[in-house]
């Protein structure tokens, strides 16, 4: 059923499958995880394995990502990006030719997300999402039960719409967000699929959804919103000055960058609730620090005062932090892909070498780290304080004896990681320090909430069901 060989000297063992074409995709895609983890019993840290027509070769050893990573030379990954991301968002490439240096300009944007620019836009998101906790949330009286991730989506959502694009100023500006939102789920339902280059057509309504989303951020339509982000107004400016560039092609790219923005916060959020309202021990440490945090600033946390948190009271909330890192650690499934420009010879540690023919991927998949129990000791098990030494944040984790360099990657790595990534931890951060400040929470149904792994490799996992839980305002 399948066969290993070595293709040319140097070159790792192949995973061929019996299928033509598809080889190993149907394994793959259901347990992505528990295949890599098997041929890395039989192979070694070092194979290929043919998926869908493309050669594969997977790193599993996590002391040898620093070579994959830093190559970016040869091992190139924004072009294999833009042609995925084209095709899913239905945008032309960036890289086609016709739009010199635009990929170059939107990545300088990315800047807005750093620094003092990030404290800005962290400060109107802060602001939004008490004003969406107030509208959602403030006549919570008495016990109100919802679906969590329900609410997650709900809450998220609208603040990163209403923080990046600005408000919308009809009297029902929450429904217009809902109905993008729910125009969203639809279409995010059928993105694994999509990055799998199936085509839309056989997608059912996904290509009508997807049409409706994208005129939704046309220029007439954006205009009209009002206190968007300087990072979205960038963005415009930049596409101004491409005349070859369409209007919907334009909208398009904003769809795209939403998506980019809540596409993995949204089950991320999700997973920190989940597994702080299962761990009693965990809502009480990370509540007792946010109290703490408030009573020493003389911040009050009723419903009707307004919360500010700096940056740096946001990074010293070490129990809150590394509770939402365990979270990450346990639900991301990113895989991170580089291809190779040409023929050549990857040296790694060792005196190792992987002979590479020019347009092969190479393959690290974090999630085999995250779930090392070398690394990290019954990693199975949610602990919330897993990242804290001696009251401080512990960045120091080993295998084998050695310290990685590499040790939690829900981001990505080197060149591909998300350039969005301090900004969504600063939003998940403070969704969960006002909900755990303003209200008591508690979870209604004794279910285990597992992953669904028909996202695995592209992100953030989602749960397989939705759970119910309850909440009213803290006394």
């Amino acid at each position: 059923f399948f066969s290993i060989f070595n293709r040319k000297t140097g070159e790792p063992p192949l995973i061929n499958g019996w299928i033509p074409y598809l080889g190993k995709a149907l394994i793959f895609r259901k347990d992505a995880f528990k295949f890599l983890l098997d041929q890395q019993k039989k192979l070694g840290d070092i194979f290929t394995v043919h998926i869908a027509g493309r050669y594969i070769t997977f790193i599993m050893d996590p002391f040898q990502y620093v070579y994959v990573i830093r190559n970016s030379k040869q091992l190139e990954f924004h072009e294999f990006a833009d042609k995925m991301a084209s095709k899913t968002f239905d945008y032309p490439a960036l890289s086609n030719g016709k739009f010199p240096d635009l990929k170059e300009n939107l990545h300088r944007i990315y800047q807005y997300l750093q620094g003092k620019p990030l404290d800005i836009i962290s400060d109107h998101m802060m602001k939004n999402l008490q004003d969406i906790f107030e509208w959602k949330c403030s006549q919570a009286t008495d016990w109100e039960t919802e679906k969590m991730y329900k609410f997650c989506c709900s809450v998220m959502f609208e603040a990163s719409f209403v923080t990046l694009y600005g408000r919308v100023p009809a009297a029902d500006g929450h429904k217009v967000i809902s109905e993008i939102r729910d125009k969203f789920i639809k279409f995010d339902a059928s993105f694994p699929y999509l990055a799998a280059n199936i085509p839309i057509e056989l997608l059912g309504a996904t290509k009508k959804v997807r049409k409706e989303l994208i005129h939704h951020f046309l220029l007439q339509n954006m205009t009209k919103w009002l206190g968007g982000s300087k990072v979205v107004q960038a963005r415009q400016d930049i596409f101004e000055k491409y005349e070859l560039l369409g209007d919907y092609d334009k909208a398009a790219h904003h769809f795209a960058f939403l998506w980019a923005s809540v596409g993995n916060t949204i089950p991320a959020t999700f997973w920190a609730m989940y597994y702080l309202l299962r761990h009693p021990e965990a809502l009480a440490a990370v509540r007792d620090e946010i109290d703490h945090l408030l009573q020493s600033t003389g911040q009050k946390r009723g419903p009707t005062y307004n919360i500010h948190l700096t940056r740096e009271q946001l990074d010293n909330l070490v129990y809150l932090e590394s509770a939402l890192n365990e979270s990450l650690r346990m639900c991301s499934s990113s895989m991170n892909i580089r291809i190779s420009q040409e023929d050549f010879v990857l040296k790694l540690e060792g005196n190792q070498e992987v002979g590479l023919r020019k347009g092969d991927w190479i393959a690290l998949y974090p999630q085999i780290l995250h779930m090392d129990p070398e690394v990290y000791e019954d990693p199975e098990e949610y602990k919330f304080d897993r990242y804290i030494e001696n009251g401080k944040k512990k960045t120091t984790f080993y295998k084998a004896g050695r310290k990685l360099k590499y040790f939690l990657m829900p981001f990505g790595s080197g060149i591909s990681m998300c350039p969005g990534r301090f900004l969504a931890m600063n939003e998940m951060k403070m969704f969960l320090f006002l909900l755990l400040a303003r209200f008591d929470v508690e979870l209604v149904e004794n279910k285990a909430v597992r992953l669904d792994n028909s996202r695995m490799g592209l992100g953030i996992l989602l749960p397989d069901v939705d759970i119910a839980f309850r909440y009213k305002l803290r006394s």
